[in-house]
């Protein structure tokens, strides 16, 4: 990843969308008089966000402790692997990366084959097309192609205090110009924003003619991250929040065995009011329930699936026209007919 000095000029206010200029005291302010907004640059990265839009403060990134736990509490974090929520809360971000390695609904059927068609198509383009990482603190499964590609350029933007985002924002108003960059990945990161409709706009408008996104967005998932959790998508209502882009793929992340097994350890956390047994009893079926997930490798494909994913994927290009509700409901793939 590249420090955001690299991408200085595709950077903006995330409020007017003006210039930004930086100014004594690790500052950067934008040059629109009738904006004029200030925000702090903390440890080398920038914190472009709009407080009066924004559920987070620019005080979330200061550096002192009391400032940085505040910032943890309100930290986000990414579902990966098709919907293991990694948090990044202070401390504790040490426990959840180990529980995150043991058995979980963790099955993506559709990551490395969509990463890879991106590559592709990207360098097909441009010499060093630029990528965009929303949401992308943590990273996200089968990266590997667009990471292990030295002429990829990627820009990780995230807004909680303790990812490794190289700037800090919010993905409700994007700090970077209309038409600068090649492609958008957001991988579980929409059911975590409070207005997904606001977001994929912003998402089309920074992108050029053509332009790529990918995003993995849960539907049949129990609540993660707290209070930092709003949405759900059909296959078919994930479509329609991206009908201004034309599909190259869309299906199943992870399947009906994944969805299973996130009920199953919902199930068991839901039988005890004490939060520590409810943690026992979520890790229990964390590792009870392995077995479910493998079938989404044998049968996760399979139209029906589309009925019951845990996890829904978009993969497609920005487009002028809007695909309408009757060519959608049209394309309905499942088996409830």
């Amino acid at each position: 990843m590249e420090s955001y000095q690299a991408f200085t000029e595709l950077l903006c206010c995330p409020t007017c969308k003006g210039s930004l200029a930086p100014e004594a005291g690790d500052v950067l302010r934008c040059g629109d008089l009738r904006c004029g907004k200030t925000f702090p640059v903390v440890g080398g990265r920038p914190v472009l966000i709009d407080e009066s839009r924004s559920v987070f403060h620019h005080g979330d990134y200061r550096s002192d402790p009391a400032a940085s736990s505040r910032g943890s509490e309100s930290g986000t974090a990414k579902a990966t692997e098709g919907g293991s929520a990694k948090a990044t809360e202070g401390a504790g971000g040490k426990a959840r990366l180990w529980l995150s390695r043991l058995p979980s609904p963790s099955v993506n059927l559709s990551a490395v084959r969509c990463f890879e068609t991106m590559k592709v198509r990207l360098l097909e383009r441009s010499a060093a097309p630029v990528v965009l990482l929303v949401g992308g603190g943590i990273r996200g499964k089968g990266m590997s192609a667009l990471t292990g590609e030295p002429a990829i350029r990627l820009i990780n933007v995230d807004p909680s205090p303790d990812s490794t985002a190289s700037i800090f924002c919010d993905a409700h108003d994007l700090p970077f110009r209309d038409g600068s960059i090649d492609a958008v990945v957001a991988q579980a990161v929409l059911e975590h924003v409070a207005d997904p409709w606001r977001c994929v706009e912003e998402i089309h408008r920074l992108l050029k003619p053509n332009g790529i996104v990918y995003a993995e967005t849960p539907f049949m998932q129990q609540v993660h991250l707290h209070g930092y959790d709003f949405t759900r998508f059909s296959h078919m209502g994930h479509r329609r929040l991206f009908r201004r882009f034309a599909e190259i793929e869309s299906g199943a992340v992870a399947g009906p065995g994944t969805a299973l097994a996130w009920a199953w350890r919902y199930f068991l956390a839901s039988w005890t009011r004490s939060r520590a047994l409810a943690k026992a009893l979520a890790l229990f079926g964390r590792i009870t329930a392995f077995v479910f997930e493998l079938t989404d490798h044998i049968f996760g494909q399979r139209p029906g699936a589309l009925d019951a994913a845990s996890c829904i994927f978009f993969l497609g290009t920005r487009s002028e026209s809007v695909v309408s509700d009757g060519e959608l409901i049209a394309g309905y793939r499942g088996t409830q007919r």
